[in-house]
């Protein structure tokens, strides 16, 4: 009979661990010596257990235990015994198993209709961060069409693949009418909507960068500002061009009739072709720096220069917005800041003693290049 010795063993120990080593190790021949039984798949290892790691480190299946879920009261020395444990027996805790311990699978689901939006990715890449940190894994489900059935499909396969809460990217009015149906545990955050106090919702300043930016226009001197506005049916679109309004005809100026686009750069540039040809437009906000691009090379193939003719704000403060020609003023949106709070939001409720629903804004910052400047002379 071959006796295996490992080199984790601490004096005092070698004796009883050699014993239990030589009891589980498989003679060449057969079953384990010491008699019973071993079943073994054919062609497959068999996975190693807590006990296995418990024996071979010479501790209790409690404190493997305990490291595996990062609990303290575990000295370094035999912390780092039962690590090595379990890389030498190729050892992964089952998160199954303890999430139904927990109650909880550290796990947070993310719905979203699109990656293709430098908002929404930017956001996404702060969820997952912010998750990460929070030692929490994401599920990410794309929905392909905004429609009331794929938005229920969704919520059901998260609930199918067990989350804890649930943070949402898309207009609420697809929630309300999805009919949806969560376990009573399972928190929702929504980002970029309009929830009121049905949801947690986390979203932008949309009227205040808003405001900021027809301000800054009028301050330069200009007599009105047009609006490239965003899709029917964005929210974010509607709030924008609603703040576009309300900051105009407080300032007691005539709203222009409203361009729309669809968040794209070709969008843009379409409707930079019609307010080419506007005399009288000499200012432009644009509800996303895409749009805006688009915009300026419109304006830049009808004769009209940026800013001497007409100025140009957008919306969003993307990394290449200061390498446009010329470089874009527009307003900046922390999206970093609203997806740590999308998680600091789902993870709130899940406490006993959680607030109220209510909506957080994250602030928003005018950032001044060079593509405004006083109007004209007439």
């Amino acid at each position: 009979m071959k006796v295996v010795k490992s080199h984790l063993a601490k004096p005092g120990r070698d004796m009883a661990r050699e014993k239990v080593e030589a009891a589980d190790t498989p003679s060449a021949d057969g079953p384990p010596a010491g008699g019973g039984t071993r079943t073994r798949t054919p062609g497959r290892a068999q996975r190693a257990s807590m006990a296995d790691v418990a024996r071979l480190a010479g501790v209790s299946a409690q404190t493997v235990s305990r490291v595996s879920n990062g609990y303290t009261g575990v000295t370094e020395e035999t912390r780092r015994e039962v690590l090595a444990a379990m890389k030498q027996l190729g050892y992964r805790p089952n998160s199954a198993a303890r999430a139904l311990k927990r109650g909880e699978f550290r796990t947070i689901g993310v719905i979203t209709f699109t990656l293709s939006t430098t908002g929404n990715v930017r956001t996404l890449e702060a969820i997952a961060t912010s998750a990460a940190h929070e030692g929490y894994a994401v599920t990410l489900l794309p929905v392909a069409v905004p429609t009331q059935d794929e938005v229920r499909g969704a919520f059901s396969r998260l609930g199918e693949l067990a989350v804890d809460a649930v943070i949402v990217i898309m207009e609420v009015h697809l929630l309300d009418a999805a009919a949806l149906s969560l376990p009573p545990h399972v928190q929702v955050v929504v980002a970029d909507s309009d929830a009121g106090d049905r949801y947690t919702v986390v979203d932008t300043d949309q009227a205040g960068g808003t405001r900021d930016a027809v301000d800054h226009l009028l301050g330069l001197g200009h007599r009105t500002v047009w609006h490239l506005a965003g899709p029917e049916g964005s929210f974010a679109a509607q709030r924008r061009a609603d703040a576009w309004r309300t900051a105009l005809t407080e300032a007691g100026r005539v709203p222009p009739p409203l361009v729309r686009g669809d968040w794209s750069a070709e969008s843009g540039y379409r409707a930079g072709l019609a307010l080419a040809a506007e005399e009288d437009c000499t200012a432009v906000f644009a509800a996303n720096d895409q749009m805006a691009l688009g915009l300026l090379r419109a304006l830049h193939e009808k004769g009209r220069t940026v800013p001497d003719d007409v100025s140009v704000i957008g919306f969003d403060d993307i990394p290449e917005a200061g390498s446009f020609l010329p470089p874009l003023t527009t307003v900046h949106q922390d999206f970093a800041e609203v997806g740590r709070r999308c998680v600091e939001g789902v993870l709130r409720q899940m406490r006993p003693s959680a607030p109220r629903r209510g909506t957080t804004l994250v602030p928003t910052r005018l950032v001044v290049r060079h593509s405004t400047a006083p109007p004209p002379s007439r």
